[in-house]
């Protein structure tokens, strides 16, 4: 992720863009944290902090008491769908009752093994005469796995849910504020009150607030309004858990329900069928935001539905496996690329509605691609209506902020130590993968969550319990989540974007390790583009650098990102990273590519690159797609096409991405020529690719190349194809081997080795040299 990606409040917006973070960027100003604040503000008289007195509140909401709540019933076995049905209650004077009860929009969590949606518990009577009715969706095995972190279908029971309640449509709220004194539901079915419509506290400790409100039905915006018990403090607050939210700048929360009709089963069925095996993984990586544009209509990003009618076909004529979709959780600020969420259960509203979004990705699935989505866990914004300083205490967040604030990107971190965040996060996972049928989760910024003094100096953090450095809350979290997801979900991917050398972030979690199914290769990225940013004559002195991660590529499960982050902020594009003339710098990026799709692991490529992107990547811009008319930028859209092919047809490039039998040396030590060549295996002789890479501009009309097999040998693929650009140098006919031992190797044969060019040989007849 990159090191600025801010959430703007709205009325603070040209203050926020005047100001600038020490890494660059849109941003805003940073502010004390919250604690700080809070600490400074207690110090002063009440009139002086802008917050208004409890009985300037009470005077705007009229008079008004806390209700107390009815306890919830046992759990009960699941009735049939609109079945009315005994329901035995506490009613509000403790007189036990049995009472019917209908739910409208009974959902359940497709494989959520935790907890199912339940019939609503309520007393009897109408209750016509109240703004709330008592109400809930809580059994008592909620509210325990709510307090023990280990709830994880939340979404399923707090926020806001149509229903129908003793033949009464309206809605059922309810939100965590356990240190709120009133809730209250405020939207454009009250005027916006105030007080008018005060929920309940439940009477378990859970500090939940919940009610019925008749006559709220879809659609309707609305907000909570929350009292706190301390410090005067109250504020207006967007629902966590609401589905729909308004487009920014507007903050309100939407009453919605996600019903589509999905018609992706046999995707599902496919992936299902395939978890565990080897596959090949080519990740189209992209910001739905900015990837094509309609310059027609005042330069705005395509619509969800409008992306489905043009990004699935592409995606798959291009040979890609994978989407990842850079954050379309609700955001407020779209400089933050996402990465500032305030509505973690909301689509992001400025490119459609909810079933807008499930649209498109039920259209890339029926394209057969997967969809893979960047998760937030790690941080969130402090605008006023979202999470932070939620019921007027650090709820989410960590209160000390040498714990909970975020210096790089301003932001308050999750109180990881807390079992109902833990329940939150979690759930929200599932609530992706569960509601969106999502195929993968790539968690962000997973560095910043495992180390306590990531980006912090000598006294600017808290060691653990032991003294160390090592955030054990995080950890302990980061293994429940994929525990969970696994669980749940055996064939969805878990992905994490981690810097460090922390060990085993793919290993099992019986094993001690995280449980992630793979993890970027970020010195990978490094290294490789430091190599061939390197002028070619130099190159002969970095040969280390470009072989070195065959040294570690296989103590994780790694996925070579060639990622936003290093096309943003000043670091121009790929392309122009490359250096030498404009052939050169073709020739390079090509080289690029063949070399990386040949490297074991995944692979990721964010959008741009596969048409050679000129200028570096614009969030409120579209792709140069313009440049497609220049025959060297179609050389390199062609020639990703071809890899993605060569790479899902050769199960020497994937079936063992992730383990050392996968790869094979021939040579790594002509750094003199800048040439290096190794063989990617599979199970049969006949399967392994030999693959050699010459990084300069250099031809080698003979070069002898030591060969692991007696026969004849094949190109299959070659970079410098004149239809990629090149200079089409070729190996034309198959190359016998001769009986002279070379590289170790027992054979040996010679061949024509391109200028600034990787090339692929197979053994026997295996199709047509290109």
């Amino acid at each position: 992720m990159a090191k600025r990606k801010e959430s703007i409040t709205p009325g603070t917006t040209d203050q926020s863009k005047a100001s600038a973070a020490k890494t660059g960027g849109p941003g805003r100003k940073k502010e004390k944290p919250l604690a700080a604040a809070e600490a400074e503000a207690a110090a002063k008289p009440a009139a002086k902090r802008g917050r208004k007195k409890a009985e300037d509140t009470a005077a705007e909401a009229g008079t008004s008491t806390t209700a107390k709540a009815a306890t919830p019933a046992k759990k009960r076995g699941r009735p049939k769908k609109g079945e009315e049905v005994p329901v035995q209650v506490a009613s509000k004077d403790g007189v036990q009752e049995v009472v019917k009860a209908r739910i409208n929009t009974r959902t359940k969590a497709t494989a959520t093994k935790v907890v199912e949606a339940g019939d609503v518990i309520t007393p009897a009577e109408q209750q016509p005469d109240q703004p709330v009715w008592y109400a809930s969706l809580f059994t008592d095995f909620d509210i325990y796995l709510f307090k023990e972190g280990k709830h994880f279908s939340l979404y399923l029971k707090l926020g806001s849910h149509p229903m129908e309640l003793h033949g009464q449509q309206g809605t059922y709220f309810a939100v965590w504020a356990p240190n709120a004194e009133e809730v209250s539901v405020m939207g454009e079915f009250n005027g916006w009150s105030r007080g008018s419509h005060q929920l309940h506290i439940r009477h378990d400790r859970s500090g939940i607030w919940e009610g019925f409100i008749p006559d709220v039905r879809t659609g309707m915006m609305y907000k909570y309004h929350i009292k706190s018990k301390y410090h005067l403090y109250h504020v207006e607050k967007s629902d966590p858990f609401a589905f729909c939210r308004e487009e920014p700048p507007q903050t309100a929360s939407i009453v919605s329900e996600l019903k589509y009709a999905w018609q992706d089963q046999a995707w599902i069925d496919e992936r299902k069928s395939k978890a565990g095996q080897p596959q090949p993984y080519s990740v189209y990586e992209l910001h739905l935001g900015s990837w094509r544009r309609k310059p027609e209509d005042n330069n705005r990003p395509l619509t969800y539905r409008e992306l489905a009618e043009e990004l699935p076909a592409y995606v798959k004529e291009m040979g890609f496996t994978h989407v990842e979709l850079m954050p379309v959780m609700h955001h407020p600020f779209n400089g933050s690329w996402g990465y500032q969420i305030t509505g973690y259960f909301a689509a992001h509203s400025l490119l459609g509605s909810p079933t807008d979004l499930m649209h498109l990705i039920d259209a890339l699935h029926q394209h057969g691609i997967g969809v893979i989505m960047d998760w937030v866990p790690s941080h969130f914004p402090s605008d006023e209506h979202g999470l932070a300083y939620f019921d007027g205490t650090h709820l989410f967040e960590h209160a000390d902020p040498r714990k909970g604030f975020h210096p790089d990107w301003n932001s308050y971190i999750f109180n990881y130590g807390r079992n109902e965040v833990r329940s939150f996060l979690i759930s929200n996972a599932l609530f992706w993968l569960d509601k969106y049928h999502v195929d993968g989760l790539r968690v962000d910024a997973v560095a910043s969550m495992l180390y306590l003094d990531y980006s912090r100096k000598e006294g600017e953090w808290i060691p653990n319990e032991h003294g160390g450095r090592e955030n054990l809350e995080a950890i302990s979290f980061l293994k429940d989540f994929n525990h969970a997801v696994h669980d749940n979900f055996p064939e969805v991917l878990t992905i994490a974007e981690e810097s460090t050398a922390w060990p085993a972030v793919t290993g099992p979690i019986e094993n001690g390790g995280l449980g992630f199914n793979m993890k970027w290769m970020m010195g990978w990225m490094h290294d490789t583009l430091h190599y061939f940013s390197t002028d070619p004559i130099y190159r002969r002195y970095h040969q280390g650098e470009i072989t070195f991660s065959i040294i570690y590529a296989f103590s994780e499960r790694f996925m070579l990102p060639l990622s936003h982050d290093e096309v943003v902020h000043g670091k121009g594009s790929l392309l122009g990273k490359m250096p030498g003339d404009e052939w050169q710098r073709f020739a390079n990026l090509r080289a690029l590519y063949a070399y990386m799709y040949a490297h074991p692991g995944g692979k990721l490529m964010f959008m741009g690159g596969e048409i050679a992107q000129g200028s570096e990547w614009n969030h409120d811009s579209s792709l140069d797609w313009h440049l497609l008319q220049y025959p060297p930028h179609q050389g390199i859209q062609q020639l990703l096409r071809e890899l993605n092919a060569i790479y899902k047809a050769e199960p020497g490039m994937y079936r063992h991405s992730f383990s050392p039998e996968g790869f094979q040396w021939v040579d790594l030590n002509d750094a003199h020529n800048s040439v290096m060549s190794f063989l990617r295996k599979a199970d049969q002789p006949e399967e392994e690719l030999l693959v050699v890479c010459n990084f300069t501009p250099a031809l080698h009309e003979y070069y002898r190349i030591g060969a692991p097999h007696a026969g004849q040998w094949v190109q299959v693929f070659n970079s410098d194809d004149r239809r990629y650009g090149g200079s089409d140098v070729h190996n034309l006919e198959p190359i016998q081997t001769e009986p002279e031992p070379f590289h170790g190797q027992a054979h040996s044969m010679t061949i024509k080795l391109p200028p600034m060019a990787v090339v692929y040989f197979k053994m026997g007849n295996s199709g047509e040299a290109v």
